[in-house]
Order: structure tokens, then sequence, then C-alpha cells
């Protein structure tokens, strides 16, 4: 799984891209879209007022243990997020989960 190619090194940190499903039975990463080059993420909380947007920054902030922001999709289930953390540390991460 080659899912490196959904995060992008910047200044601040680390910008990943997400295709986010809400109205899920729970909150979890499922996997890696290689066609897309997103990674995928169920969310619990529905599309509605922002509440899948704010249940994914919770969850990622505490996956990642670090300040996130998402920089755009705020209106689609696609979505880059800015993660304020080195990409070495994103990755060790990402890697126990995805792999």
């Amino acid at each position: 799984m080659n899912f490196k190619e959904a995060l992008k090194k910047v200044k601040e940190g680390v910008v990943i891209s997400f295709d986010v499903s809400p109205n899920a039975k729970k909150t979890e990463f499922y996997g890696y879209n290689r066609w897309r080059r997103t990674i995928n993420i169920r969310v619990k909380a529905p599309p509605k007022s922002g509440k899948a947007n704010k249940e994914l920054i919770k969850f990622l902030q505490n996956t990642f243990e670090a300040d996130v922001e998402i920089v755009s999709g705020l209106t689609s289930t696609q979505k880059s997020v800015l993660i304020k953390k080195d990409l070495e540390s994103v990755l060790e991460i990402l890697k126990s989960l995805l792999e």
C-alpha cells in the first residue's frame, strides 16, 4: 500500500488527502484509495452543520496528538487536512494504522 502519495510535506507540517464517509457505525481509518490517492476515513457523525468535520478534526487530533486544520473540502467528502507535526512521525502513525 503506497499511502505516502496522499501526503504532502509543507512548512507548517503535513497535508493529507482524505476521502471521508459520514454516517458510519464508528469513526476509523479504513484503507487507501490508490486512484484518488486519498486515505479513507469513516466518521460516525452526519454531514450536517459541520458535525462530521468537527468529529474528523477531533479524531485526527487524538490520533496524531497534534493541531489539525481542514485546508480544503469543508463541504466535500474529499478533504485536505493539515497535521501540524513532522512527516516522519505522521508516516509512522499511519503505517501502524494502515498496514
